[in-house]
């Protein structure tokens, strides 16, 4: 039962965020002046990107938990690698090792998707780029979200010690707070960026815990 719910709110998340989607290609769309490429929702974005600027401060900070995230995908392999060289077989390999890297491999590919398949454009232009690139959803954010949420959820399964194991979790949910705010305050994204990739990773979480329900302690 918890596994259809999870499911269903997997399924509500993606299709808000196929709906923005189209509308960021088909509502008030006008052309940025600084990169001269079009953009959605334009006086939203714009308005917001006006209020906070630009802030390369945030944004190598939003870098670091970037590289942060990647660390604990790389432990959470580390850990499947260990177990398929002691049991010599995959198929002894945690179940909700397996599925998570399942998880990591969709965002993957759902970056390397995003990157030729343009829905908006950076604000502007970064400073070892020739052109603006692109910037929906938010990569960070979506990575973020997903790495450190699904880390929530599993890391019961490997720390016992119920303080270290609380203070692990509120770690998580702080860097992923600071993450989405960081990445909206830098000016590097527009707001609908940063929404597209909560919406999407709120989906792919939900989809993860679905199936990985039953493997969770």
């Amino acid at each position: 039962m918890k596994s259809r719910k999870s499911f269903v709110v997997s399924g509500v998340f993606a299709l808000l965020a196929l709906i923005l989607i189209i509308l960021v290609k088909n509502v008030d769309v006008a052309v940025v002046p600084e990169t001269g490429k079009p953009m959605g929702f334009y006086s939203i974005n714009t308005a917001f990107h006006n209020i906070f600027g630009i802030n390369i401060m945030w944004y190598k900070i939003t870098e670091i938990f970037g590289i942060l995230a990647l660390l604990v995908c790389a432990v959470f392999a580390l850990i499947g690698l260990l177990q398929l060289i002691k049991r010599k077989s995959i198929t002894e390999v945690d179940p909700v090792i397996i599925k998570l890297g399942c998880l990591y491999a969709v965002v993957i590919a759902l970056y390397a998707l995003f990157e030729k398949v343009i829905i908006n454009y950076r604000p502007i232009i970064m400073p070892d780029a020739t052109e603006a690139e692109a910037s929906f959803p938010s990569s960070h954010t979506m990575l973020i979200c997903v790495v450190m949420a699904s880390t929530i959820m599993v890391i019961g399964n490997y720390i016992k010690d119920e303080k270290l194991l609380k203070l692990l979790k509120i770690c998580c949910a702080v860097i992923m707070v600071v993450t989405v705010v960081g990445r909206l305050i830098c000016g590097v994204h527009w707001l609908t960026d940063i929404l597209g990739g909560i919406l999407i990773s709120s989906a792919l979480l939900f989809l993860f815990k679905g199936i990985a329900d039953k493997d969770l302690r």
